[in-house]
């Protein structure tokens, strides 16, 4: 019995995982100077620090996997593709804005807009592939929960 590797879907998912994944790991890079996650007034359902890196991680490579799908079967047309990138852009920046410039409280109208987008695409992805859409619910209720984190800390240390 021979296994014949499809190289060009290999090719796809690798770059789909490693576009989230890699801009997140940069982005991380460069917040990391401005973290003060620890020195807040947090939430009574604020996670200790360390599970942010996990889920964040699983989380993009859930992305990734989720757009490949699409791709690797020719669904992804350029209005699913655009809302994709987009969540993506919006995702990068919310750190940036929350750590390294403080905007708490523009930092919570963006992650609001981040879960809209991130809601949208996930429908967008369902209706093309189920299980696409299905593997960004995971991301879509963390980004809700992460909107709650948000707003009870810029409440919590204005």
């Amino acid at each position: 019995m021979s296994v014949s590797i499809n190289w060009s879907k290999v090719k796809t998912y690798a770059v789909s995982i490693l576009i989230p994944v890699v801009s997140g790991t940069v982005v991380g890079l460069i917040i990391s100077g401005f973290m003060d996650y620890n020195a807040l007034e947090k939430p009574v359902l604020a996670p200790p620090p360390i599970l942010f890196p996990i889920a964040w991680s699983i989380l993009y490579v859930l992305m990734g996997v989720s757009f490949g799908m699409l791709k690797s079967k020719n669904l992804a047309d350029p209005r699913v593709t655009a809302v994709y990138y987009a969540q993506l852009a919006v995702n990068l920046l919310w750190p940036i804005f929350f750590f390294v410039l403080k905007w708490r409280l523009f930092a919570f109208i963006w992650i609001v807009i981040l879960a809209i987008l991130v809601i949208v695409t996930a429908v967008r992805f369902y209706r093309k592939y189920d299980t696409a859409g299905l593997l960004l619910l995971p991301y879509a209720a963390w980004t809700v929960f992460a909107s709650y984190l948000n707003l009870f800390i810029y409440i919590l240390n204005g």
